[in-house]
């Protein structure tokens, strides 16, 4: 298996299986990742190194090159090595056929096959048999310690971990999240939820969801926040600004940190500041790469935003650790997107709240489990132009407003959503108990 780990000079810039008790067996777990490593994706990395800091032992499999050019610090303290899997089968046509010669001689290749041609007749797509080519190299590769198999996401990682599991009779589960869940068609999510162990989500959104369509599979879905690793995150006391918008000097600083994509509604927050009186003083960060920047910087320059709007695109930690305690006020104005997908709980929300920043987003998925309306930030309806606008007017206008609800989300952020408090569940599920407890 080709392994590769990430350079710290760059981060610094159906057969029934065997069912395990997961407090009595340590576990050697392979991790199957969609991508690594991802600037998009730390609630990921701080999940891998939380779980290497309570020992457990782990290889990552990732069914992508990186395309980042930049990593995060923190993916430079994760030590397991780096496997990738071929991208497309195409391009490593010699391996996959080594694979397919060596695993079709084992005793679950057989129901592998048959469950991955019932998949394919209900959605006939190249992406559909590069899983089940992917899932062969990983099983003929998976080095022979490994007990469990664990996928984030549940799309496509889940399908490459669920086949490689049918043939080498290993247990298997997942991690799910938010376009993984919403875009998947709900056949295939109950027939993965029957076969797995179990299921950690992030979102009681999410947890009710899935839970509806495992039926007596109910119980294996599990609520489980990311959290926030309050440890990286320090709480600081914010230097509140007094500025209300009225001194062109000083404007208030909008942040906002998430990719440019459909379920981000970026265009509606373009078309709600572009609602504000031309007397209001104020300009917004942005910050994350996306296919749709290009869209958006051209609509922000239609509507006479371009003065007003620094693009930086994708950051570093450290660097958008420190727009979080330097500007004024947090805004995501997330949605749902046509194909149905949305945002889970956005990291980047807590991440915000965390520093004492007062933040606005939208009614969608689980953001309500994380900001009450009024009391710790401020909500609005998903693409609701003119309620966004009228939002973002007051938070601009209201400095006292901005403190009151900065300090009330910092403090609700650092009693319920502390990474160090929910890792451990996870951690007991591989298996991980007595360290969790020594903990």
């Amino acid at each position: 298996m080709a392994e590769r780990r990430p350079d710290p000079q760059a981060a610094a810039s159906c057969r029934p299986r065997r069912r395990l008790t997961f407090a009595d067996v340590k576990h050697n777990v392979a991790i199957v990742l969609k991508g690594y490593p991802r600037l998009s994706e730390t609630f990921i990395a701080q999940e891998i190194l939380s779980l290497q800091k309570l020992g457990l032992e782990y290889t990552l499999i990732s069914l992508r090159h990186p395309t980042d050019t930049r990593y995060h610090p923190i993916h430079g303290e994760i030590s397991g090595s780096v496997n990738y899997l071929p991208e497309y089968l195409y391009q490593e046509p010699f391996r996959v056929l080594k694979a397919w010669w060596a695993v079709r001689k084992l005793s679950g290749y057989r129901q592998a096959r048959a469950g991955w041609l019932n998949d394919l007749r209900r959605d006939l797509t190249s992406n559909r048999i590069r899983r089940f080519g992917q899932a062969m190299v990983l099983a003929h590769e998976l080095p022979p310690h490994i007990t469990w198999i664990y996928a984030h996401f549940l799309h496509t990682p889940a399908s490459v971990a669920r086949y490689a599991a049918m043939i080498k009779n290993l247990p298997w589960s997942c991690s799910a999240h938010a376009k993984d869940i919403w875009t998947s068609p709900d056949w295939e999510k109950s027939e993965k939820l029957a076969d797995m162990n179990w299921l950690v989500t992030c979102t009681q959104a999410n947890s009710e969801h899935l839970k509806g369509l495992a039926g007596a599979n109910a119980n294996k879905v599990n609520l489980l926040y990311h959290g926030l690793d309050l440890q990286r995150f320090t709480p600081t006391v914010p230097d509140y600004s007094s500025a209300d918008g009225s001194d062109q000097v000083t404007p208030v600083v909008i942040l906002s940190v998430g990719r440019a994509v459909a379920k981000k509604g970026y265009n509606v927050l373009l078309d709600a500041l572009s609602d504000l009186p031309e007397s209001l003083n104020w300009r917004m960060v942005h910050v994350g790469g996306g296919g749709l920047l290009d869209k958006l910087k051209a609509q922000a320059g239609a509507l006479g935003l371009d003065g007003r709007i620094d693009w930086r695109g994708a950051c570093s930690q450290e660097e958008v650790l420190q727009f979080y305690r330097t500007t004024d006020l947090f805004v995501l104005a997330s949605r749902i997107a046509a194909d149905g997908d949305r945002d889970g709980l956005p990291n980047v929300l807590m991440e915000a709240q965390s520093q004492g920043l007062a933040c606005l987003s939208t009614r969608v998925s689980a953001v309500p489990e994380l900001i009450t309306d009024d009391r710790t930030g401020v909500l609005v309806e998903p693409d609701d132009r003119d309620e966004l606008s009228g939002a973002l007017y007051r938070l601009i206008s209201e400095p006292d407003l901005r403190r009151r609800l900065g300090q009330a989300g910092q403090a609700h952020v650092a009693d319920t959503f502390s990474h160090q408090s929910t890792v451990g569940a996870l951690a007991r599920h591989f298996g991980l108990a007595e360290r969790v407890a020594a903990e």
